[in-house]
């Protein structure tokens, strides 16, 4: 059986993707991040996903992207609410710098240490809040640098293949294949500003996260079995 690392938030792209992987037979490495961010119930999530689908193994790396701030995820800066999502044309404050090009250096690192030759990543280049690193362009750049960094690519002992299948899906598409796949969505959380209550969770339905999840399982045509606020 193949192996594969993949990149694991505990959101529904992240979930997803680890679905993808395990239907297409690899042998799933689960790597979250505690990275700073502002709370800890993604983790939660991953965590507990990761578990209920068998991954290998799931590790959870510690780095502490609060000390560059500049991030409503990692900073005390407010999380926009109801606002348009502006897509490709500028770049939200909940973007935190460079994110996705550090944590795919860490994957590269343990793919090589496990012998997986495939890192799979949730980015979305269709319905998503407009960070420059969720891009094809991207993408395709890491591919080759990883090839080109690290001692298993150098010697040619197989190609380093980043994984994007949810690139240029819209979120219901997302959410439909998911489904097909049998994902409790109701065990994912997605929410940049969540609210705890009485001991509950709830998301606030009005960050771009809320917004864009639960326009897509309008689209679905289903509903979203999360908590809201």
């Amino acid at each position: 059986m193949k192996k594969a690392i993949v990149l694991l938030s505990g959101g529904l792209d992240s979930t997803t993707v680890l679905a993808i992987a395990q239907n297409a037979e690899f042998e799933t490495y689960a790597l979250s991040f505690a990275y700073g961010q502002r709370h800890k119930i993604e983790l939660e999530s991953a965590n507990r996903i990761a578990k209920e689908f068998g991954a290998k193994e799931h590790k959870i790396a510690k780095i502490d992207l609060r000390i560059f701030g500049h991030s409503a995820l990692t900073d005390e800066i407010e999380v926009p609410k109801d606002q348009e999502i502006s897509g490709h044309n500028v770049i939200p404050i909940t973007y935190v710098p460079a994110r996705n090009t550090i944590f795919l250096s860490y994957a590269l690192a343990y793919a090589e240490t496990v012998g997986a030759f495939d890192i799979f990543i949730g980015v979305n280049a269709v319905d998503y809040s407009g960070y420059p690193d969720c891009r094809p362009e991207f993408i395709a750049i890491f591919e080759k640098l990883a090839n080109l960094a690290t001692a298993a690519g150098v010697e040619n002992q197989e190609r380093f293949k980043i994984q994007a299948p949810l690139m240029m899906m819209s979120k219901k598409e997302i959410i439909e294949t998911g489904i097909s796949l049998g994902i409790d969505y109701s065990k994912t959380h997605s929410c940049y500003d969540p609210i705890i209550k009485n001991g509950e969770t709830y998301s606030c339905g009005h960050c771009d996260s809320c917004k864009l999840r639960l326009d897509g399982f309008k689209a679905a045509n289903t509903l979203d079995p999360i908590k809201y606020f």
